[in-house]
Order: C-alpha cells, then sequence, then structure tokens
C-alpha cells in the first residue's frame, strides 16, 4: 500500500486517506438507483479495490440503496478476494430511510452486516433526511446500534445545517458526535460554501464527504475536449444540466485552469480538481471519486500524491465561482 498521508475523521477517531472509493457503480444494475451505472464484471470491481487500496485509500463508501446491497456485497468480497484479511481498511454504508421509519435502522443492520460478511461499518448514515421519523428519533436508534456495537461512528448525507445541528445534540445527549454529513460538492457545485451546511461543519468539527466530486465526470476535461463523448454516455446522466452547452462554455475556462496547473505537477485535470477539494478547506473535506474502469482508480489515488500551494487553490477558487455562476 503506498503511504498516504492520513487525517483524522471529524470528531472521531478513525484516521483516514482524504480520499476514499465511492462503490455506487458496484451496484450491479440492480434496484432503484443501480441502472445509472453499467454492469461491472467482478475481476473489474476487484481490480478497482485492489488499486484503489495500494495507492492509499484506506475507505470505501457503499449504501443499502446501492443495487438492494449488491454494492455492500461485491465490495465486501472484493475486499475478501484482493486484500490481506489484516488490511486496516474501513467501511461506510447507508439506511435507506424513504417510506421508513426509524425503527428500521436497527431491523436492517444485521442484513447491512451479513451483506458485508460481518466486516466492521465503521460508519452508518442516514442516506437522506426524508423519511416517516424524526431526526432526533433516527440518530437515537443510531445510538443504540453504537452502544451494542454494532457499527462505530454515525453519519449523515444530504442534511441540512439545521438537520445537522439537531443530530450532533440528540448524539450528544447519547455520549455521541455527529461524525459527518455526505454531500454533493465539487468545483461545479459549491453550494454547500453559501446554504450554511460547510460552516456549521466546521463548527461542530464534523467531517463533509463529497459526493460527485468530479460532477458526473466533466471536470476530467474529456467531454469539453471531445462533445461527442455527451451524445455517447448511456443512462440518464447526460440530461444534467451540467451537460448542456451553455455549462459547458461557462465552466471551459476552469478546465483550461487546471489543465495549466496539472502540467507542473505531472498530473491530469482530474487530479487537481480532487487535489483543490481536500485541501481548500484545511482537513474538513473528504471526498468519495467513484471508478468504473482500473483507470479511474490510478488516477483518483494519484490526486494524493501532491499539495496545491495556497495561490494555487486561490486562483482556482475564483475561476470556479464564475463558472457555477448562473
Amino acid at each position: 500500500m503506498t503511504s498516504t498521508v492520513l487525517r483524522p475523521f471529524g470528531p472521531t477517531k478513525l484516521q483516514l486517506s482524504p480520499l476514499g472509493l465511492g462503490c455506487w457503480q458496484f451496484s450491479n444494475g440492480k434496484g432503484l438507483v443501480g441502472k445509472f451505472w453499467p454492469v461491472l464484471q467482478g475481476s473489474i470491481i476487484n481490480d478497482i479495490v485492489k488499486t484503489s487500496y495500494e495507492g492509499g485509500i484506506n475507505w470505501f463508501d457503499t449504501a443499502e440503496i446501492y443495487g438492494n446491497g449488491q454494492s455492500e456485497q461485491l465490495l465486501a468480497r472484493a475486499l475478501r478476494e484482493t486484500l490481506p484479511a489484516d488490511a486496516p481498511v474501513y467501511i461506510a454504508t447507508k439506511w435507506w430511510p424513504l417510506f421508513r421509519t426509524a425503527s428500521s435502522i436497527g431491523s436492517t443492520i444485521n442484513e447491512r452486516s451479513r451483506l458485508l460478511e460481518g466486516r466492521t461499518i465503521h460508519l452508518h448514515q442516514v442516506h437522506q433526511p426524508f423519511s416517516l421519523s424524526t431526526v432526533s428519533s433516527e440518530m437515537k436508534e443510531m445510538a443504540k446500534l453504537a452502544s451494542a456495537g454494532k457499527i462505530r461512528h454515525v453519519g449523515v448525507s444530504n442534511f441540512s445545517a439545521k438537520q445537522m445541528r439537531e443530530a450532533d445534540r440528540v448524539l450528544r445527549e447519547n455520549g455521541l458526535r455527529l461524525a459527518s454529513n455526505q454531500v454533493k460538492y465539487s468545483l461545479l457545485d459549491r453550494r454547500i460554501e453559501q446554504n450554511g451546511i460547510l460552516e456549521t461543519a466546521k463548527e461542530l468539527g464534523c467531517a463533509i464527504i463529497a459526493f460527485s466530486p468530479l460532477e458526473q465526470g466533466i471536470l476530467s476535461g474529456k467531454f469539453h475536449y471531445d462533445p461527442s463523448l455527451i451524445k455517447a454516455i448511456s443512462g440518464p446522466r447526460k440530461w444534467s444540466p451540467a451537460f448542456q452547452a451553455r455549462s459547458m462554455n461557462r465552466s471551459r475556462p476552469l478546465i483550461d485552469l487546471l489543465e495549466q496547473i496539472a502540467v507542473s505537477y505531472d498530473a491530469t485535470v482530474t487530479q487537481v480538481a480532487l487535489n483543490w477539494l481536500i485541501h481548500a478547506h484545511g482537513e474538513t473535506v473528504f471526498a468519495i471519486p467513484g471508478a468504473s474502469k482500473i483507470h479511474h482508480a490510478e488516477q483518483n489515488v494519484k490526486a494524493m500524491r501532491f499539495r496545491l500551494t495556497a495561490d494555487e487553490l486561490s486562483e482556482i477558487n475564483e475561476v470556479s465561482r464564475f463558472a457555477v455562476s448562473r
């Protein structure tokens, strides 16, 4: 495993790599959201997991809703088949709350554990804030699981600043802290900087986990260089507003700047975009790029092997603001 500078994960004692591997693409084409990605062969999944780990990534983010547990199961199999049994890896998963009450957090945890082959669940997250129960009820159920040793830490996903504070308040009453909020964040989606989520995370000392950190691949620059690739995208991703001509034209100066900076680090546009994300706010922001091909995993890990200067972070920040303005 390549040595990576680990950092504390929010208020926990976990030491994690700044990048984790997002595992939505391991859904095997199943379930409500699984068809967003093509079906990947088991050997490809194994190679992606192994490449990520050997490149310095020590944690993996999955969820119940990803293929109705397929992602959890295929991740666990890949870890078992490709890594040493004592490899220090950390697992984050999520409970799906829609049309459910908080009681199902406890009633589904054994299934999470079974699909993950009994591996420790280091972070269990409420996937989004819409359920038939209150935030308080959900956090109390999570606290019960932590007390029983079924999970280690509690996180949320897509929660507002107000909901984050409520979650942390209830967890404090139970001797815990809110570990993280997983939200959409990238150089082309900076809403958490305006709506109080990032500020609240810093105030509470919890981590931000940025999903879609490359804005569905747009921040790789490949779609700017070859617009015909947009037409070739399968699934609903191609209809994202970010892929429309106006948005692509607005983000082009950012891609050009990232490319210019990348040259001095012998890096790629993708790697510079990820590097900005994990360093622009100290150690608060972690990111979980996915990988559906081995070379994606190789790209991800190389993003942790250099550090942008303060001037470069600032310049990217300014050009990015123009790219996301409407």
